[in-house]
């Protein structure tokens, strides 16, 4: 990189314009240039009418004040208020930092009126640093890079624009602070989500009559004997060997979230609806709505609540094959309706609710080919162990082979029929035998692909029925970003108050991130905002030192010019870059300490 300047003669007067530029080689081995960022005018010589001025701060005066520049190979003129002379050829760059995502998700929660929001409900107190922008920094590191508190406040602040775009120093990433924060914002989490709702409504006219509703968990590392809630349950991540929490979450089909509790971990999903139901009741009152689940988590008496209720509140759900086979007889009679290439729909009514039966020809083909799958490492485990041996199998031995090959078969057990020895019986060919069940295999492969949805006051059309029942897919993709790309799972805290925190923390970065998809399927249908924060973090912050001819340095914080990808997506988005920050003075003596600072390891 180097240090270029622009003459411009205008109305009879020469202008200088100073930009960092770097040379960039092509495929054909010439180079071409490329402006980093742009530091603007520097006085000449110039008349005081239209002398260039500009306000820093002085770090010694702790004021701002207007001051001009000169470059040192140009006298000050005698007129000149505050004019400094500046040697650029001792200029220097120092300090880069991550500053496109960082600021699209401080845009983001400003989008969202979060600090006039907690500002009401964080008072800061005698704090140095006000409680929202410590909340601000978490939800925001929390979107773009999640990680551990510990890392936040050793690396990754000082590898970032936050400074800048809160106008904090390090003060704002203190350990205690981060922490501390932590301890008090659960208890808003309610008026937080009703917030949002009124937000959501006002920028993309949400609307909240349809709900989808599913739960999932997220699994701790250690003992967590100081947490009530960490228990073992069924996990849905495959971590049966941690203790976990159970969050049930309702989402409307766009992906904005309603509500979320937090539950035990061996929390049963029948027990969890009826709360939900009480919850929303509550907090945003009666309306015509209409849920949408999951079978297995409504129990037949929750049903009967919700069709009993003032207003009946609306219903749409899975349902287990065996009350498509009480139906059978009848769905016979009524035709298939095509509603995709590969998708069929069927309705039956019954009384006050409608059954839905749908088939898929590619559901069909993989249910059966993972059954088969399934099936044939079954059959060969068992061939394996009929054949003869020199030390035939004891019983023993012979029933815990079977339990494993059970467990890894699944339900395709239940399509063999085994034959044990009884006790104290020698096991060979003659006492242990195994039968394919043909006639019970071809009639579930008939069933593949086959699935009955069971609704109420949701619609009487079997293929908008269907389609409603397929957005829960967006509570799926919901769970995968607050996962993989938020980091709610693994939780290392293991205070309960800490717990719930650090579950809000993933949750505000989801509001987040929801707010910019939405607003990116409006303009920019194509991007993902994942891969757009990660494309706008190529856009950096570094620090421009200026030495002055006094012996004090300018420093001036500078965003680098964006790349023809950023500058669109910044145009689909409607939000220009904010202005560059203001430049600072600053004595030899605090530069010192600043880099002493950021030497600083901790202490083991």
């Amino acid at each position: 990189m180097f240090l270029r300047f622009n003459t411009r003669k205008k109305d009879g007067k020469v202008h200088r314009y100073w930009s960092i530029v770097e040379n960039r080689r092509l495929r054909t081995d010439r180079t071409t240039q490329r402006t980093v960022f742009y530091l603007g005018e520097i006085n000449d010589t110039q008349q005081a009418a239209w002398r260039k001025q500009l306000e820093a701060f002085d770090e010694t005066t702790q004021r701002a004040e207007q001051i001009a520049l000169f470059p040192a190979d140009r006298e000050i003129p005698p007129d000149a208020l505050n004019g400094l002379q500046v040697k650029l050829s001792e200029l220097s760059l120092e300090r880069p930092r991550a500053f496109g995502d960082c600021w699209l998700a401080c845009r983001l929660w400003d989008e969202l009126h979060l600090t006039e929001f907690w500002r009401e409900r964080l008072p800061d107190g005698k704090a140095a640093v006000p409680w929202v922008k410590v909340l601000e920094l978490l939800a925001v590191r929390q979107l773009v890079a999640p990680g551990s508190k510990w890392h936040l406040h050793r690396r990754w602040f000082l590898t970032s624009a936050m400074d800048e775009l809160l106008d904090e120093d390090f003060a704002v990433a203190a350990k205690n602070r981060l922490y501390e924060c932590l301890d008090i914002i659960d208890p808003h989490r309610a008026a937080l989500f009703t917030h949002l709702q009124s937000r959501w409504k006002d920028l993309f006219g949400a609307t909240y009559d349809l709900l989808l509703y599913d739960l999932t968990s997220s699994y701790f590392e250690g003992e967590m004997a100081g947490a009530p809630k960490a228990r073992h349950g069924h996990s849905r991540d495959k971590r049966s060997d941690c203790r976990q929490v159970v969050i049930a979450v309702v989402l409307t089909p766009e992906g904005f979230p309603l509500a979320y509790e937090i539950m035990p971990g061996n929390t049963s999903d029948k027990a969890t609806l009826k709360l939900f139901l009480q919850k929303i009741e509550a907090q945003y009152g009666k309306a015509n709505r209409t849920w949408i689940m999951d079978r297995g988590i409504p129990t037949e008496e929750t049903l009967e609540a919700m069709r009993r209720s003032d207003p009946p509140v609306g219903y749409l759900v899975g349902t287990p094959r065996a009350r498509w086979e009480q139906f059978r007889a009848d769905f016979e009679k009524v035709p298939w309706q095509k509603q995709r290439d590969t998708v069929e729909v069927k309705l039956l009514a019954r009384g006050d609710e409608v059954y839905v039966l749908a088939k898929s020809t590619g559901r069909h083909a993989k249910e059966r080919a993972m059954r088969r799958r399934k099936l044939a490492r079954l059959l060969r485990t068992l061939r394996t162990l009929r054949r003869p041996r020199q030390r035939p199998w004891k019983r023993d031995t012979l029933l815990h082979k079977l339990g494993a090959a059970h467990k890894t078969a699944g339900q395709a057990w239940s399509f063999v029929e085994i034959t044990l020895p009884a006790v104290r019986q020698p096991v060979n060919r003659d006492t242990f035998s195994f039968t394919l069940l043909k006639a019970k295999l071809r009639e579930a492969e008939a069933r593949d692909g086959h699935y009955l949805l069971r609704g109420f006051r949701a619609g009487d059309a079997a293929g908008p029925l269907w389609e409603r029942y397929m957005e829960l897919a967006e509570i799926e993709a919901a769970f995968k970003t607050l996962k993989s790309d938020l980091g709610l799972r693994p939780i290392r805290h293991h205070g309960e108050r800490r717990i719930e925190a650090h579950i809000l923390v993933c949750f505000l970065a989801y509001c987040l991130s929801v707010t910019l998809r939405k607003r990116l399927a409006a303009h920019a249908p194509g991007l993902t905002p994942r891969w757009v924060l990660e494309t706008l973090a190529g856009i950096l912050m570094l620090d421009v030192h200026v030495p002055l001819l006094d012996g004090r340095e300018l420093v001036l914080p500078r965003y680098t010019q964006p790349e023809p990808e950023h500058r669109l997506i910044l145009e689909k988005l409607g939000w220009p870059l904010p202005p560059q920050p203001p430049p600072r003075i600053r004595s030899p003596h605090s530069k010192k300490a600043d880099a002493s600072h950021r030497d600083t390891k901790p202490k083991m």
